[in-house]
Formats: C-alpha cells, structure tokens, sequence
C-alpha cells in the first residue's frame, strides 16, 4: 500500500533533515524575501481543480509560506511556455502537457480523478438528474431541460476529458448516440476555476466535474460508470485511447486514466518540502482524489534531493528511479505572480 506521513507539516529543522540541505535564507529559485531569515515563499502554479486543495489542505500542512495560482492546465503550460509565469513548483492535470509544450527534465505523477455530474438537488433540473442517475443521466441533459456547464477544451484537461467521456457514453449506452450533437453548446463553457462558482449562484443547474471538486465541497453528484469516468486502468487501451481531441498549438490530447503531474522548476531545499507535501500529503485522500498503489511514480533524470524523500516508498516505486531517462528542460524566464 502507498504509505504516507503521519504529520505533513514541515517545521524548518525537519526541514533541512529532509533535503539534507544546511540553511534556508538565500536560496536561489524561490520567490520570496529571505532576508530576514524567514523560510522563502514557494509559488505553486496548479490546475483550477486543485485550487481548494492546495490552499486549504496543504498550505495549512506545511511550516513554509506557500503561494498558489491556478488556471486551467493547458493555459498554465502555455502560460510558462510563453515565459509569463516561472514558479518553483508547477501542476497538471494532465501530465500530457509535460511532454510537450513544458518538456521538463522530470516529473512526479502523484494523483488521478474521475469525472462525475455534479447537481442542484433543490431544483426540478437536478431532481430530474438524481431520479436517472447512472443509467440514463443523460437523457434530462439531451432534452435540453438542463442548464449545464463545463469548462472549455482549449483550455484545460477538464473540457476536453468532458468531450472524451461524451463520446465513450454514446457508445456505451444502448439507447444513446451522437450525445455531443444533443448534449454539447458554446455557451456552456466557462474557465475551470469559475465553473462551480456558476453552479453555486444558481447559474447552472449542474456540471460536468472531477470527482474532488464535489467530495471537498459537499456536493451531489451521479457516479459515472468506470467505462466512461476515465478513472479505470482496465479501460484505457482500446476504449479510452479511441478518442482524442487537438488543442489549438495542434497537439493531439489521447484518451487515457486522468493522472496528475508534478515538478520543481527552481530546486531549494524549501521546495523540496513543499513539492513532498504536496505529491504524498495526507490531504490528497481527504479532498477526494484518486490515489494508486504505484503513487507517486517518476519519470525522468530524478534529482538527488527528490530522490531522498523516495526512502519511505516501497521498493518498487523506487526501482523506477533507477530507470530514469533524461529530457531537455525547457529554456523558460518570467515572474511567478498570484492573481
């Protein structure tokens, strides 16, 4: 089983026992002010979908100011592509855009999700959902009696897993075809971390989601089938893998299990405590992601600070250090800002 701390807060002097690194202040890569001997502020630049998770479970969970920005994924790799953002830490949702646009020389794959319908249960919309359920919730959505929302393809893993798992559903269900063409409107979007701001004024009756975005806020929501969540390992050649979509720098997104990703871009031993924190943290379980026996798994010319804080990992999610392939880092400036 994937073991985790018993405590995933960090003091200073814990700290420096995990990297292995002697002293805080003035460490290059960090974007806060150390001279007043206080630890560095490490910014985060994370997915819309880990929004709440990272300010109110492992912010609180580590002894080092943290500094979080989000965006939905794709606009966070082009963001950094672009030279727009440079912060120590960067997230994704879908390690996809590792390989390119960012092309870091590794990365942790720490978490997976799966997609659910989230809805209003107080309205007739979201009573109508409730009453489908599994089976056929797509029917009250198919006769337009539902205002829904979902975020956009173009702009983060999100929208176009929804048109991943539209597709699959057309397929699976006996009585449903071209669900996208009955389902689907423009004027459904809105950007990842505005979606359920919309369901909660009432704006949407429900939502197309990942499961964490309903479990952290209590949400109700229709379990989809694991032949079309994108949350089953079983299902992922030769079902999920059928369907793609291409993003607008023409990279072609496969079909695949939903998996999350993670790098240090400025290595210093505070971020090395905040990257553990934020890939092993105990928090990850209580906001309603997925985690898997092989979590967290690396690929990539893993670097000796990282490889230290694999010793309470199990031996074989360690051997794959060992199997590490090098890839060029991308050559990326910019500021880390918080908006």
């Amino acid at each position: 089983m994937r073991k985790q701390r018993q405590d995933a807060s960090y003091s200073r002097r814990q700290l420096i026992q995990a990297t292995g690194v002697a002293g805080l202040a003035g460490i290059a890569g960090c974007s806060g002010d150390t001279s007043q001997g206080q630890s560095p502020t490490i910014a985060i630049l994370a997915p819309g979908s880990f929004q709440n998770a990272l300010a109110n479970g492992l912010r609180p969970a580590v002894d080092i100011p943290v500094q979080i920005e989000a965006h939905g994924s794709a606009t966070v790799a082009r963001m950094i592509a672009a030279g727009q953002r440079d912060p120590d830490i960067v997230t994704v949702a879908d390690v996809a855009l590792f390989e390119n646009p960012l092309s870091p020389s590794w990365y942790s794959v720490f978490a997976s999700n799966s997609l659910v319908l989230i809805y209003n249960p107080e309205s007739d919309s979201g009573q109508r959902i409730a009453t489908a359920g599994a089976e056929s919730w797509y029917e009250p959505l198919a006769d337009e009696a539902v205002n829904l929302g979902r975020t956009d393809p173009d702009q983060d893993p999100l929208g176009y897993r929804t048109l991943f798992m539209i597709e699959l559903a057309s397929r699976y269900y006996d009585d449903a075809s071209n669900l996208a063409d009955q389902i689907l409107q423009e004027n459904q979007l809105y950007p990842e971390t505005a979606l359920l701001s919309q369901f909660e004024t009432g704006s949407i009756d429900a939502a197309i989601a990942y499961r964490n975005m309903a479990v952290e806020r209590g949400y109700e929501y229709i379990e989809l089938p694991d032949q079309i969540n994108l949350s089953n390992p079983q299902y992922v050649d030769g079902w999920y893998a059928t369907t793609s979509y291409t993003l607008p720098s023409g990279q072609q997104i496969q079909g695949g299990l939903i998996s999350y990703g993670s790098t240090i871009r400025h290595m210093s031993d505070a971020a090395v405590a905040v990257f553990d924190g934020h890939t092993t943290g105990n928090y990850l379980t209580d906001h309603g992601f997925v985690l898997r026996e092989q979590f967290p798994a690396y690929t990539g010319d893993i670097p000796q600070p990282i490889r230290r804080i694999t010793e309470d990992q199990s031996d074989d999610t360690r051997s794959q250090l060992t199997r590490s392939t090098t890839v060029q880092p991308p050559d990326i400036t910019g500021i880390t800002v918080l908006i």
